[in-house]
């Protein structure tokens, strides 16, 4: 199997799908999900994914250009689908979308998304290849 080949295998199966509850203790005085929070789970969503492609150990480089395109209230469900989008030598970027659904109806929509980086680590804790 060539590297394409390989990395386009290991993109399909890293694809991660988290699904959650909004419930109250996570908002903000304004009763929608609070921004940090949204942050965790998309950067946790991110990992899962990026150590799925690769098994190695990995640590969060940066986060890049989140958007947040509408608030997400208390009582919903959300769905955080991350995709590997780029395998550098010693890094991986991920791509999160935040989807948002009332409990009570059938839409879905994307609520927020952004990207992660994350650097491959070796034993000296120093950064090492992502594939071999």
């Amino acid at each position: 199997m060539n590297n394409e080949a390989l990395i386009a295998k290991r993109m399909a199966h890293a694809v991660t799908r988290v699904t959650k509850t909004v419930f109250p203790g996570r908002t903000n005085h304004h009763n929608t999900l609070f921004g940090g929070e949204a942050l965790a789970w998309m950067d946790e969503a991110a990992f899962i994914a990026a150590t799925r492609f690769c098994r190695k150990p990995l640590v969060t480089v940066s986060s890049d250009r989140v958007d947040f395109k509408e608030s997400i209230p208390a009582g919903t469900i959300i769905e955080l689908v991350a995709k590997v989008e780029h395998v550098g030598r010693t890094s991986i970027r991920v791509h999160v979308d935040i989807f948002v659904e009332h409990m009570y109806n059938d839409d879905q929509h994307k609520a927020i998304s952004g990207s992660f980086t994350f650097v491959a680590l070796g034993p000296d804790r120093k950064p090492t290849p992502v594939l071999g």
